[in-house]
């Protein structure tokens, strides 16, 4: 599988800006605004990619239905997700699978994609999220990031 160690972490905030002024200011991070990937789940998205952080809130409107209302609901701001990196995606997830762990949500950017909405920072960005949240207490994404080599 080629375990990398930790990506990021995902955050859930209830104020985006507020909550990225704030780890701006506190540790230099610099965020990247990604709300066309969580559009679908009604969440605005941000990403520090050199600060591993990534910060998730309902998008207006969304506050009872989007994907982090109920985990805030439930137990407020803070860490919601952890990203695994790994050499191989398929195989992590095939991994996780004969551990007993459901895949929930899969993404896998084309060059395209990744060239629009990503800078083109990577050739391959591929995530499988797992259904851990019972067994861990928060949600388990292993994910291929492969930085652009030129």
């Amino acid at each position: 599988m080629g375990l990398r160690g930790v990506n990021r972490v995902m955050i859930a905030v209830h104020d985006i800006e507020k909550a990225k002024q704030h780890y701006a200011d506190l540790l230099g991070a610099t965020f990247m605004d990604a709300d066309w990937t969580g559009e679908p789940f009604g969440i605005k998205v941000s990403i520090a990619w050199d600060a591993g952080i990534e910060l998730c809130a309902p998008m207006p409107g969304r506050e009872k239905d989007s994907a982090v209302s109920q985990f805030l609901a439930h137990r407020g701001e803070g860490v919601m997700n952890v990203f695994f990196g790994v050499d191989n995606g398929d195989a992590a997830n095939e991994r996780a699978a004969a551990q007993g762990y459901g895949c929930v949500n899969i993404v896998d950017y084309t060059q395209e994609e990744i060239d629009e909405h990503l800078s083109g920072l990577f050739d391959k960005y591929q995530e499988f999220t797992l259904d851990s949240f019972t067994r861990c207490g928060f949600a388990i994404t292993l994910a291929q990031i492969d930085e652009k080599t030129q």
